[in-house]
């Protein structure tokens, strides 16, 4: 029996328009191809107050060590305006070598290429991994990120499920297939600057205490020091204000507040509580005995992590350099992803393909370089259980 192709599995998944947080039947899509592969499939819906009921998959084959997971979402972004795709976003069409799609790149391409790199190994290996090979397949990336991977890794644990280690498939390349895994992400923290005034009328600025000026001296001192240098595998923090605000509509009212919203990506010389007290301790020193300012922070599931180079980076890096030729770059920049709640429970990288269309109109990947990604997955689960 012939393996479907990424190229065939992928343009299945773009066909279902699942735009967070609608699955569309996109996770049926991998269902069915995996339980006919002979995985042990479960479908999990979590909910939470205020948010929307994510569906999420799990499937797993085999019970023995290693296990390695391929891990990753099937929600996209919208598609924007329709008229301005020059193929459908939710068509699967190819043109010209492309295959064009929202999800094409991110990450629909990449969690089929994993498929298929898996139903083609097991093909050649008696249908049995030499170990555990398993899917984490999420609906809820692109929006809150509540009911999807985080929660579904909470279950499998409380079922007993261990992971050794997990790809993501997300699309860590710059230029080309194979130049680039990611093997951390800084974490990420945002908070609201308040600074409290007085209300008074600007002909008398003696009865009031203007805190627009004040806000403006703490963004510059706040911006001014570094939060660190960098480390190892990480480049330095950076505190970025975001925006600006006195909800004032009058020219000749001085107002009672001023506040500024900024985020924070900090690297592995911070945790939450630590950065959250170095930034506090440093708007004390600015304001001083007379300026009245605080800060509120927001919620956030994003600290930092980073797997370690080493042995499970090697394959990923030995696989890549049989199918490219090249030596990819070990790399900690970009935004948030998954990867960070899965770094809680195993190692994790994150490689897949080329990213610079993703979240675009005419969000598009050369079938080439699904053949390549898929060629590459094949080689680490060779080496992986070797």
């Amino acid at each position: 029996m012939t393996t479907p192709t990424a190229l065939s599995i992928a343009q299945d998944l773009l066909r279902c328009p699942s735009v967070t947080p609608a699955d569309a039947g996109a996770l049926g899509v991998l269902e069915t191809l995996l339980k006919d592969a002979g995985f042990t499939t479960h479908r999990v819906t979590f909910s939470e107050p205020g948010t929307a009921d994510i569906d999420n998959l799990y499937a797993r084959i085999g019970d023995a060590a290693p296990h390695l997971c391929f891990a990753g979402h099937t929600d996209v972004v919208p598609p924007g305006e329709a008229s301005a795709w020059s193929h459908g976003a939710f068509a699967g069409d190819v043109a010209e070598g492309l295959l064009y799609g929202r999800g094409a790149v991110d990450m629909k391409g990449g969690i089929a290429c994993a498929v298929a790199a898996t139903l083609d190994y097991l093909a050649a290996n008696g249908g049995r991994p030499k170990g555990s090979i398993s899917f984490l397949i999420t609906g809820d990336e692109e929006d809150v990120a509540v009911n999807g991977t985080v929660k579904l890794l909470q279950w499998a644990a409380e079922r007993g499920e261990t992971f050794d280690h997990c790809i993501v498939g997300e699309p860590s390349n710059v230029e080309a297939i194979g130049d680039t895994i990611k093997i951390g992400r800084r974490g990420s923290q945002s908070g609201v600057l308040i600074v409290d005034g007085q209300q008074g009328h600007v002909a008398y600025p003696h009865r009031a205490s203007n805190p627009v000026p004040d806000i403006a001296r703490l963004i510059t001192a706040l911006n001014d020091e570094p939060l660190d240098a960098g480390s190892a595998q990480f480049q330095p923090s950076n505190l970025e204000f975001t925006s600006v605000d006195v909800g004032n509509p009058a020219t000749n009212v001085i107002p009672a507040q001023a506040r500024a919203k900024f985020n924070i990506r900090f690297n592995d010389h911070h945790t939450q509580d630590s950065l959250k007290s170095l930034v506090e301790q440093r708007l004390a020193a600015a304001c001083g005995n007379r300026i009245r300012a605080r800060i509120e922070w927001l919620p956030s599931n994003a600290d930092v992590f980073v797997t370690k180079p080493g042995a499970f980076t090697d394959v990923v890096s030995a696989s890549i350099a049989e199918v490219t030729g090249r030596t990819p770059d070990l790399n900690t920049g970009g935004g948030t992803s998954d990867a960070r709640f899965i770094a809680k429970y195993c190692p994790v990288v994150e490689f897949g393909l080329v990213g610079q269309t993703m979240h675009q109109i005419d969000e598009r990947t050369p079938v080439s370089d699904l053949d390549q990604l898929t060629a590459i997955y094949r080689g680490v689960l060779e080496r992986y259980f070797a």
